[in-house]
């Protein structure tokens, strides 16, 4: 059988936001993007647009959190395409801020599961992948440790920075090529969440900072 050459990008959080933007920016620079989410009806919207632009996506609606979906997706990856040439990866959970001392239990908890325990997960399974392509990985930096209110996420956002930043040195000489990118703040639901009334105007959009990420490394 012919080996698939077909320029892959699996997107993990390409629901909206960000992650959606990236996905539609690499369709449209000529990679099948895998989009995986958690609304259906988002990624149905996703591929639309991008069809209308000339692309092509498969789209995944399933939880990065679900260990069994997630390697029944990477294996399907690896029978029908043989690795990835990218990984990006913008899944995240905001959890209301809160004083240190009043964290619901819950919050912490799904903070924990979907910043830190996912991802270090989804390396083991998508690292592979990559390196059957000479690929490359993308994740987002969002300092917020330390401030205050921003225990939950700060903190779990910290130690996702943390575990990319072992990989990238792990892999320097071996590869896959690991990038901790810093985007610009933006006029997303998580973003309006954190502040609440902000004037919005002075933010950039999603699809400015997808443009604006993918130039530094395609």
């Amino acid at each position: 059988m012919a080996e698939n050459t077909e320029k892959t990008a699996l997107v993990t959080g390409a629901s909206r936001g960000l992650g959606a933007a990236l996905a539609f920016e690499l369709a449209t620079k000529g990679y099948h993007v895998i989009a995986v989410g958690r609304t259906t009806g988002a990624l149905e919207e996703l591929d639309d647009r991008i069809q209308a632009a000339g692309g092509s996506a498969t789209l995944a609606p399933m939880d990065v959190t679900t260990d069994a979906a997630m390697m029944h997706l990477c294996r399907s990856i690896h029978d029908r395409w043989g690795g990835l040439d990218f990984w990006v990866h913008t899944a995240v959970h905001a959890a209301p801020l809160s004083p240190a001392g009043h964290l619901a239990a819950k919050d912490w908890d799904k903070s924990v599961l979907v910043n830190v325990t996912a991802p270090g997960r989804l390396i083991g399974y998508i690292e592979p992948l990559l390196l059957a392509r000479s690929g490359q990985a993308i994740f987002m930096r969002d300092d917020r440790a330390g401030q205050k209110f921003f225990g939950a996420y700060g903190a779990s956002k910290a130690a996702q920075n943390a575990l990319v930043e072992s990989w990238q040195a792990e892999t320097v000489k071996t590869g896959p090529k690991v990038h901790l990118l810093a985007p610009a703040p933006m006029a997303t639901a998580t973003r309006a969440r954190f502040f609440p009334g902000e004037d919005r105007s002075p933010l950039a959009t999603p699809a400015a900072e997808a443009k604006r990420l993918l130039s530094s490394i395609l």
